[in-house]
C-alpha cells in the first residue's frame, strides 16, 4: 500500500489520469490524497469529481477554494465566470451529487499513521496541528450543518487579516477558512495578505511565506499543500507544496508519502490550459 499526494487538479482530468499511470496508482490498494482545487478553469471538473467519487475511501481531499467557490455558485451566491469553467458541473444532472461530495470534504485532514498533515494553502504558523483540526473542524460543522448557504453568504472576503483569541462569528470563521484555502503570505505579527500572488522574491516588504515561519506545534509532522503556482513545487522539509502550475501549461505533481525520501514527481500538462491570470 502506498499513498500519493497530487497537487492541484482544477479540473485536468487528462494529466491527473496520466499522473497515476506515472507513479503505478492502485486503487485496489493504494491511497490518494488531493490537496484541494479539484475544479476550476480546467477543462473537465465533472470527470475529476466522478474519478474521487470512483475510488470511494481510497481517496482523501481537502476543499480549495476553487471548490468552495463552485459550492457557492451551486446556491446562486456567487458569480460564476466563464473562465471558471464550473457550468459542466452546475449544469450536469448529477450536479446535487457532486456537491453533496464536496460538501463532506475537510480542510484539513491528518494521517497519525504516516504522520503527514494535508491543507489547501497551508497551516497557519501560529496554530499547533491540533488547534489547525480543531478550527478546521468549525467550519466542516458550518459547511455540513443545516443551513450552510448562511456560512457561504458569509464566506467572502479579505477581514480580519490576524487572529486573535476572542474573534468570533463569521470574521472567526472566515479567517480560519481563509487561512486554510488562499494564504500565502503572512507577517511576524500573524497578519496575512491577500493582494500578492507571484512568487515569494516578489513579495511586499515584511512579508513572506507562511511556511518561513517556524511552528513548533507540527512537532515532526510534514505537510503538503497546494495554491501557489508561481511559487511552483516545493522541497523544503516539513514542508512540500504540490501545485506545479498545470493549469497554467506546467506540471501536475505528486509525491509518495511513506517514502524516507520524498521525491516530487510529475507529468507535464497542456500550454493551452493558461486561459486567464492566476487567482
Amino acid at each position: 500500500m502506498a499513498t500519493w499526494a497530487v497537487g492541484d487538479v482544477q479540473g485536468c482530468l487528462d494529466p491527473l489520469n496520466r499522473l497515476l499511470d506515472k507513479i503505478t496508482f492502485s486503487p485496489e490498494s493504494d491511497q490518494l490524497w488531493l490537496v484541494g482545487d479539484l475544479v476550476g478553469r480546467g477543462p473537465d471538473p465533472c470527470g475529476v469529481l466522478d474519478l474521487l467519487i470512483s475510488l470511494g475511501d481510497r481517496a482523501v481531499c481537502v476543499l480549495g477554494n476553487h471548490d468552495l467557490h463552485l459550492i457557492a455558485a451551486h446556491f446562486d451566491l456567487c458569480r460564476v465566470k466563464p473562465e471558471d469553467n464550473l457550468s459542466p458541473v452546475l449544469e450536469h444532472p448529477d450536479r446535487a451529487d457532486y456537491i453533496n461530495i464536496l460538501l463532506k470534504q475537510p480542510l484539513v485532514y491528518y494521517s497519525a499513521d504516516i504522520n503527514w498533515v494535508m491543507a489547501h494553502a497551508g497551516l497557519y504558523p501560529w496554530w499547533s496541528l491540533t488547534q489547525s483540526l480543531d478550527l478546521a473542524g468549525e467550519v466542516s460543522c458550518a459547511l455540513q450543518g443545516r443551513d450552510p448557504e448562511v456560512f457561504l453568504e458569509n464566506m467572502y472576503g479579505n477581514t480580519p487579516t490576524q487572529w486573535e483569541q476572542g474573534l468570533s462569528g463569521w470574521d472567526r470563521l472566515r479567517f480560519i477558512t481563509n487561512v486554510f484555502t488562499r494564504m500565502r503570505l503572512c507577517d511576524a505579527r500573524g497578519r496575512l495578505d491577500f493582494k500578492h500572488k507571484g512568487p515569494p522574491d516578489s513579495a511586499p516588504a515584511g512579508f513572506k511565506p507562511w511556511f518561513d515561519f517556524e511552528n513548533p506545534g507540527l512537532s515532526n509532522t510534514r505537510v503538503v499543500f497546494g495554491h501557489w503556482s508561481t511559487l511552483g513545487a516545493l522541497e523544503r522539509s516539513p514542508y512540500f507544496g504540490l501545485d506545479s502550475g498545470c493549469i497554467w501549461g506546467g506540471r501536475l505533481s505528486a509525491v509518495h508519502l511513506e517514502s524516507e525520501h520524498v521525491n516530487i514527481i510529475s507529468v507535464p500538462c497542456d500550454p493551452d490550459a493558461s486561459i486567464c491570470p492566476n487567482d
